[in-house]
């Protein structure tokens, strides 16, 4: 069922949501072995939160637009009391003191909280292989990557472990695996969400979102997370769009266009070519669609990986063993520092770190940052004159499918190529969203972006529901069919332990 059909059946009584939550922890608890989709299971807190769900209808209270539906965090999301590992070894041990907006919201609205996912360690990657603990698995072929960074997330709404999940998107880390797992997955306009709670990769990037099975649900998570929030600095002050009501409206008289230099080099065939059906479908449906050029995109990926590492680089200084997670003793002030962050953090992290220390420092910042800021503003400016003459654009989610493991592990650059397509929206703090269409030669998912100015969400979610009815069929996994892979470590299921 849809997380909004198990809402509705819990609010009417027709279900209770303890029933709900045991039906899905057992499906976390016999497959997820197979994916590892969770650093942690939330057990006896969703049972918590379940009778408080089923307290209130027996009272005859309305719990909320999303009660008694199982709803899964990145393990970014800080959770009062629960471990918070932003999946690295530096946040050993640490129980955050407060939740996340986003966390309070949701639980207000009625869902059960059953775990924090596995990611790229601190949200830098897009494979999900940088993890402390571990890869999660593809659900739809354990062998390849579910993508990243919120690849768990992402994983967890394939695998049918929760209706809904959220994640965080600061160059595609939602929209990127939501693609690779053929599900739907929102990146609002930044400031839309209050990223409050959120462990910070780069400040003026990062944005929070969901993952869902179809449109409807995600647009109900988003509704219930959107909203100004005085706690965060950047959030929108006007009151959030109201989406459900419109997204059966069609796209009758809707103007598309369809980027073309995110078709070109490096996309694969059968990529472009479910991105060509989908603009057709909408021409079919009363869009007019014509394809456009959006030079300034080509220079999404450079500028982006100057900013993001900078912002990384400078939030990341928090962690020295001082004031929470791991502490590796010395001699001395320094050298503990030093030994802290070269046994807690990973590879990939330290890379980031090191670019952008070094676009930051003295007699490289103007040549570099400031540069990488100046061709930010520029793609800002070459999607606001495109949108004065498109409602909305359109274009691949991730130039392939799901790749194996390890295939471009070596390469950086191959490995942030997978990004290409999804970086420009974030350096524009515009709204975007991937959803299932089809698969590729090989079987796997792809996934066709859905691309909005600022709070366009409502005309985005039109088009996004379109694609929806018109999309060819996207098989479901076939877990459990096979042995959990050795390499990959089991889920605890308990309400303290972290896998």
């Amino acid at each position: 069922m849809t997380a909004l059909a198990l809402a509705a059946a819990v609010r009417s009584g027709a279900r209770t949501a303890t029933d709900v939550l045991e039906e899905h922890l057992a499906v976390i608890d016999r497959l997820d072995g197979e994916v590892a989709a969770f650093n942690l299971v939330t057990a006896e807190l969703a049972r918590a939160q379940a009778e408080a769900v089923d307290a209130a209808v027996a009272r005859g209270e309305d719990p909320g637009p999303l009660a008694g539906v199982p709803v899964a965090l990145k393990d970014n999301l800080c959770t009062r009391g629960i471990p918070t590992t932003c999946s690295s070894r530096i946040l050993e041990g640490w129980r955050p003191p407060y939740d996340a907006t986003v966390v309070t919201r949701l639980v207000a609205a009625g869902a059960l909280v059953v775990g924090k996912t596995n990611l790229d360690e601190f949200a830098r990657g897009a494979s999900t292989e940088n993890s402390a603990f571990g890869p999660t698995r593809n659900p739809h072929d354990p062998s390849r990557v579910p993508g990243g960074s919120s690849g768990g997330s992402a994983a967890a709404v394939a695998a049918g472990f929760v209706p809904i999940a959220v994640g965080s998107d600061t160059g595609g880390s939602i929209r990127q695996p939501a693609a690779l797992c053929g599900v739907v997955g929102l990146k609002p306009t930044y400031g839309l969400v209050s990223r409050y709670g959120l462990v910070a990769f780069a400040s003026s990037l990062d944005q929070i979102g969901p993952f869902a099975t179809t449109v409807a649900d995600a647009v109900a998570c988003l509704e219930v997370m959107a909203g100004h929030d005085p706690l965060d600095s950047t959030s929108i002050p006007e009151a959030s769009p109201a989406l459900q009501g419109v997204l059966a409206d069609g796209v009758d008289g809707l103007r598309v266009g369809v980027v073309s230099e995110l078709l070109g080099e490096g996309v694969a065939p059968e990529v472009a070519t479910r991105t060509r059906q989908a603009a057709e479908a909408l021409a079919a449906a009363g869009a007019t669609v014509e394809e456009v050029s959006v030079p300034a995109t080509r220079l999404g990926l450079s500028a982006y990986y100057l900013i993001a590492p900078a912002e990384a680089s400078s939030n990341l200084s928090r962690y020295d063993g001082v004031r929470f997670g791991l502490r590796v003793d010395a001699p001395t002030t320094g050298e503990m520092m030093e030994r802290t962050r070269t046994e807690g953090f990973g590879e990939e992290v330290k890379r980031r770190i090191m670019l952008g220390t070094y676009a930051l420092s003295a007699g490289y910042y103007d040549a570099y940052y400031g540069k990488a800021q100046r061709v930010r503003t520029l793609i800002a400016r070459a999607f606001a004159e495109t949108y004065a003459d498109h409602d909305v654009l359109l274009s691949p989610t991730s130039p392939t499918t799901a790749f194996a493991f390890g295939a471009k592990t070596d390469d950086p650059m191959a490995m942030y190529l997978n990004d290409v397509c999804t970086i420009p929206t974030n350096l524009a703090g515009h709204a975007a969203v991937s959803v299932p269409y089809g698969v590729g030669d090989d079987g796997l998912p792809i996934g066709v972006q859905v691309l909005a100015p600022a709070l366009g969400e409502a005309v985005m979610g039109r088009v996004a529901a379109a694609l929806e009815r018109s999309a060819p069929t996207t098989p479901p996994p076939t877990l459990g069919s096979r042995p959990a892979d050795a390499t990959t470590s089991g889920t605890d299921t308990s309400a303290e332990g972290v896998r």
